[in-house]
């Protein structure tokens, strides 16, 4: 590949990168699954290996995204970094041998190595100043974050005040999270009072602690896992180990399946062991972190641009089932986009009972050969978006025939069409109906009464259709 190509690819990734980063920070309304998301970023790293220059002002160089302006901003005394990914036993490996050579030690080093579950969640710093909590933010975009202190302050498993053993400053690191039978609850009841469900404990607990009203984040049941600290003068310990016992000695919540492994085979076996538990557990994960115990040698090794040097997140491989393809639906989003979505027959995956799944476009469908009546693999990676993997090809019914994509609008009629860009077609076929598709000005009306546009309390998306639909709002 030239530098050219490998530039204008750079570009594409990055663009696509920093909207899904926008998407699930900011809006907590993610638009790609994990395992996509992973995909595009490792393919930009593979880019930015062999031309290192595309690297200045890449997503790869960044942590989340720029906070919303909801909340006040808060700068973060010492950066909310993420970690890198591990998707391999090799990757894993490879993880300490990077140690050793950067520490300057024999092949057969082995290392003291916390492993505890990685809490599918919200990321937050809270300070505590003689003993009391004055201050909560979130990650943002790692250099600084929002404030949430009014709401945090209504997490009931969260202290308000640590002992007199603490130290005056300290903020205390962690997750927060919705258990998966409070997030039933939850949705249980939004359904029932007529409110949109929320898609998946991860957004719900974000939704839920990023609510400018503190009544409402205090009416949903948030909890708080510890597992790290920012600002920190006084470390109540010289390991990784030591310093989060001691946060459970202080009233904070820290999670009970966390380890202390002596080597690379301990390592390992700890992830597996807390993969078979993942769907007992009651709360999501989606990978195992791994993080070197001596703070001394964390010290030595410490940190890339976005990632310490001494800790990575082991993921999971996604979660799968076989099921039916019902059929294929064909939605019209507010730019006239036409996407594809398949009807399955219900099927349990990751512990969630799945019937619809993305298909992308139509270049994806032709791509898999995905047709009405096949038996598909589904998964749902990183336990978000579910997804149509593969067809089980020999379990294909007679006189399955290829699917044929829309060329017109099945909302509107109007001609549905592929832009060219740059010489080539655009991934997603449009409809050219603009304001006439009735599609179009219901996304369009939803979207300017949403919070990102003129945050119009009080008119959500089923009021909007009702409206719509009686003629009441036609155009937004």
């Amino acid at each position: 590949m030239s530098r050219k190509d490998a530039a204008e690819e750079h570009k594409r990734l990055a663009a696509d990168i920093a909207a899904h980063d926008l998407a699930y920070h900011q809006n907590d309304a993610p638009t790609i699954c994990d395992a996509d998301y992973d995909a595009l970023k490792r393919r930009l790293l593979e880019l930015e290996q062999h031309y290192p220059t595309l690297a200045k002002g890449s997503p790869s160089q960044k942590v989340g995204a720029t906070a919303s302006g909801k909340f006040a901003k808060v700068k973060h005394s010492v950066p909310m970094l993420s970690l890198d990914n591990a998707f391999s036993d090799e990757d894993v490996a490879g993880f300490l041998q990077q140690m050793r050579n950067f520490l300057g030690l024999p092949d057969d080093t082995e290392f003291a190595v916390t492993a505890e579950p990685k809490i599918d969640g919200l990321s937050m710093s809270i300070r505590y100043e003689q003993r009391k909590l004055v201050m909560a933010a979130t990650r943002g975009d790692g250099e600084e974050g929002e404030n949430v202190t009014a709401n945090i302050l209504t997490v009931k498993n969260i202290p308000h005040q640590l002992p007199a053993s603490a130290p005056d400053v300290i903020e205390v690191r962690g997750e927060i999270y919705l258990s998966t039978q409070d997030f039933a609850e939850l949705n249980a009841a939004l359904i029932a009072a007529g409110e949109k469900p929320l898609a998946n404990p991860r957004n719900g607990a974000a939704g839920s602690l990023r609510q400018q009203d503190a009544s409402i984040t205090a009416s949903r049941p948030l909890k708080f896992f510890a597992y790290s600290w920012g600002e920190a003068p006084e470390l109540p310990g010289e390991t990784q180990w030591d310093v989060v016992q001691t946060f459970k000695a202080w009233g904070l919540p820290v999670n009970p399946l966390m380890a202390l492994c002596r080597s690379g085979a301990e390592l390992l076996a700890q992830y597996r062991k807390i993969e078979a538990m993942r769907s007992e557990l009651g709360y999501d994960i989606d990978g195992v972190v791994y993080k070197l115990n001596d703070l001394s040698l964390q010290r030595r090794l410490g940190f890339r641009t976005r990632s310490p040097r001494w800790a990575i997140a082991h993921k999971f491989s996604a979660e799968q089932a076989t099921t039916t393809l019902e059929a294929i639906d064909i939605q019209v989003g507010r730019t006239g986009a036409l996407t594809p979505v398949a009807r399955l027959k219900p099927v349990t995956v990751g512990g969630v009972v799945v019937s619809n799944a993305t298909l992308h476009n139509e270049d994806e469908i032709a791509r898999k050969d995905v047709r009405v009546g096949d038996t598909v693999v589904v998964q749902r990676a990183g336990d978000v978006i579910p997804q149509i993997v593969s067809v089980v090809l020999d379990k294909r019914p007679a006189g399955a025939t290829a699917y044929q994509f829309p060329q017109t609008c099945p909302v509107c009629g109007s001609h549905a069409v592929r832009e060219e860009r740059g010489g080539k077609a655009d991934a997603v076929r449009r409809c050219t109906g603009g304001l006439i598709c009735a599609a179009q000005r219901k996304e369009r009306l939803k979207h300017f009464v949403s919070r990102n546009a003129f945050d119009i309390e009080g008119l959500g998306d089923k009021i909007i259709e009702e409206f719509h639909d009686e003629g009441f709002i036609v155009m937004p």
